[in-house]
C-alpha cells in the first residue's frame, strides 16, 4: 500500500522521525534525523535572511514616505505614491515564470546571488533620486530583479521535503523573514535621525544604508545558498540518496522532468493551479496593505508621531511569527491544510474589523496584531497547500510562479485601495482587505470539496492516478 493510501487522505509518514526510506530498506533514525537537520540548517536560514532583506527593500518606501520623502518628491500630489508602490508589481508578475525556469539552469546560488546584488545597487540609487518619476523607474527595476527571488525560494524548498513536513519549513522560512522585516520600521526610524548628515535627508539614508546591506548579502549568497537536492554539494552520497528516496516515496518526483510545450499548455489551462494564485493574491492584498500603509495609518489615522509609529510597527510582526509557526506545527502534525487556512482568514477578518471600525486607538492597534497574524500565517499556509497538491518539478515551478504572481496582483490592489482622501479611517481599503479574506475562505472550501471527490474517484478506480503518479492523493 502506498504512503498516500494509508489511513485517511491526510496521513503521510513523517520521515523527519527517520523511520525508513522505503519498506525494504531501513535507515538508522539518528542518521535520518541528522540528515534532515543538516538540510534545515544549510537551506533555510540563508534564504530567510535574504527574503527578509527582500521584504524590507520592497516596503521601505512607506518608512521613507513618513521620513521626508513625501515632501521632497511631492508624493502627496494625486496618485503619485500609489503609482510608485504598484509599479513594482508589474514587472514582478511578468518575470516570475521565466525566472523560475532559469533558476534550475543557472544554479540557485549564482541566480539568487546575482539578482540580490543587483537590486541592492538599485536601492542605493533610490537614495539619490530627485523627482518622483525617477523613484518610479527605480521601483520598476526593483520589481524586475526581485521577481526571480521568492518564487525560486519556494520552489527550491519544496523539492527538499516530503508533504508532511513542508508546512513547518515554509512557515519557519517565512516568519523569520517577516519578524526581521517587522523591525525595519524601527530601524528606519533610527536611520532617519541621520537627516542632515552629508546633506542627505533621513529617507535618503534609509535607502542608502539598507541598500548597501543588500549588496553585501547578495555577495554572500554566492557562497551560502544551496541548490536542488540532486545538485547539492553539502550532503555526502549516502545522505543525498536518502533525501531523494524519501521524496520519491512521498510523491515520485525527485528527478527533474524537462519542460515541453505540451506540459506548459496543460499547466496553463489547469484551473486548479490558478485557484492558488487567486488565494495568494487575496492574502497578499492584506499583507502588502499593512506593509505599505501601517506607518501611515498609525500617524494619520491614530495620531502617533512618526518615530512612535515606526516603533509600533514591529510588535505585531513578532506576534505574527509566533502565531504562524504554532499553527504550522499543528497543520503538519495533523496534515490538515484547508481548515487552518479558513481559521486564519477568520482571525484576520476580526483584526481588520477592529482596526476599521473601533473608535479606541488601543483596540484598533490590537486589531493590527490580529490582522497581520492571520494574513501572515496564510502566506506560507497557501504555499504549503499548493506544494502538497502539485507534483513534478516543472509543474511545481509553474505553480510557484503563478501563485506568487497572484501575490503581485494583490500588491497592486493594496497599493491602490488605501487612498489619501480616505484618511484618517481608510475604511474603503480595510473593506477590500476584509473581502480578500472571504475569497480565501470560499476558494479553500471549493478546493477541499474537489479534493475529497477526486481522491474518492481515484481510490475507486473511476479516475486515473493523479498526474499519472499511482498512490498520490490530494491533501486537504
Amino acid at each position: 500500500m502506498s504512503v498516500s493510501e494509508k489511513g485517511s487522505d491526510n496521513v503521510v509518514e513523517h520521515y523527519d522521525k527517520g523511520e525508513h526510506v522505503d519498506p525494504e530498506t531501513h535507515v538508522d533514525p539518528a542518521f535520518a534525523k541528522r540528515t534532515i537537520r543538516r538540510v534545515d540548517v544549510n537551506l533555510l536560514p540563508i534564504l530567510a535572511i535574504l527574503y527578509s532583506i527582500s521584504l524590507i527593500d520592497r516596503v521601505n518606501i512607506s518608512n521613507a514616505y513618513v521620513a521626508g520623502m513625501a515632501q521632497d518628491l511631492q508624493l502627496q500630489i494625486g496618485a503619485r505614491y500609489s503609482i510608485a508602490t504598484l509599479i513594482f508589481f508589474v514587472p514582478y508578475i511578468l518575470f516570475e515564470l521565466p525566472s523560475n525556469i532559469l533558476v534550475r539552469k543557472a544554479g540557485a546560488a549564482r541566480w539568487i546571488g546575482s539578482i540580490t546584488t543587483l537590486w541592492g545597487i538599485v536601492m542605493v540609487g533610490m537614495a539619490f533620486v530627485t523627482t518622483w518619476w525617477e523613484l518610479v523607474i527605480c521601483r520598476a527595476l526593483l520589481g524586475v530583479l526581485e521577481a526571480g527571488f521568492f518564487p525560486a525560494c519556494t520552489y527550491i524548498i519544496s523539492t527538499w521535503y516530503v508533504r508532511g513536513e513542508i508546512q513547518k519549513r515554509m512557515t519557519g522560512f517565512y516568519v523569520l523573514s517577516i519578524m526581521v522585516a517587522g523591525f525595519s520600521s524601527a530601524m528606519a526610524g533610527g536611520i532617519s535621525e541621520m537627516a542632515g548628515i552629508a546633506d542627505l535627508g533621513g529617507w535618503q539614508w534609509i535607502f542608502l544604508l539598507l541598500g548597501l546591506i543588500t549588496v553585501v548579502a547578495g555577495a554572500s549568497a554566492f557562497y551560502f545558498v544551496q541548490d536542488f537536492p540532486d545538485k547539492n554539494k553539502f550532503l555526502d552520497q549516502e545522505q543525498t540518496k536518502f533525501i531523494l528516496a524519501r521524496i520519491n516515496k512521498d510523491r515520485s518526483d525527485a528527478e527533474f522532468d524537462h519542460w515541453t510545450k505540451a506540459k506548459f499548455w496543460s499547466y496553463l489551462i489547469d484551473i486548479h493551479l490558478w485557484s492558488y494564485a487567486l488565494m495568494f493574491g487575496a492574502v497578499c492584498t492584506t499583507t502588502y496593505a499593512f506593509a505599505y500603509f501601517l506607518p501611515i495609518i498609525l500617524v494619520q489615522g491614530m495620531g502617533y508621531t512618526t518615530l512612535n509609529a515606526q516603533l509600533l510597527t514591529a510588535p505585531p510582526y513578532v506576534f505574527a511569527a509566533l502565531y504562524s509557526f504554532t499553527l504550522a506545527w499543528l497543520s503538519d502534525k495533523y496534515l490538515l491544510r484547508g481548515p487552518f487556512l479558513i481559521f486564519q482568514a477568520i482571525f484576520a477578518i476580526i483584526g481588520l474589523t477592529l482596526t476599521a471600525f473601533h473608535t479606541v486607538n488601543g483596540v484598533r492597534y490590537l486589531g493590527v496584531f490580529f490582522g497581520i497574524a492571520g494574513g501572515s500565517a496564510n502566506v506560507p499556509a497557501i504555499l504549503g497547500y499548493m506544494q502538497n497538491n502539485v507534483t513534478g518539478h516543472t509543474k511545481r515551478a509553474f505553480a510557484s510562479a503563478i501563485t506568487i504572481g497572484g501575490g503581485g496582483i494583490g500588491g497592486i490592489i493594496a497599493s491602490t485601495v488605501f487612498r489619501s482622501k480616505d484618511a484618517p479611517g481608510y475604511r474603503p481599503g480595510l473593506w477590500v482587505t476584509i473581502g480578500s479574506q472571504l475569497i480565501i475562505i470560499g476558494t479553500t472550501c471549493a478546493l477541499m470539496v474537489y479534493y475529497k471527490f477526486k481522491n474518492a474517484a481515484v481510490r475507486e478506480g473511476r479516475s486515473p492516478p493523479i498526474d499519472g503518479r499511482p498512490g498520490f492523493l490530494h491533501t486537504f
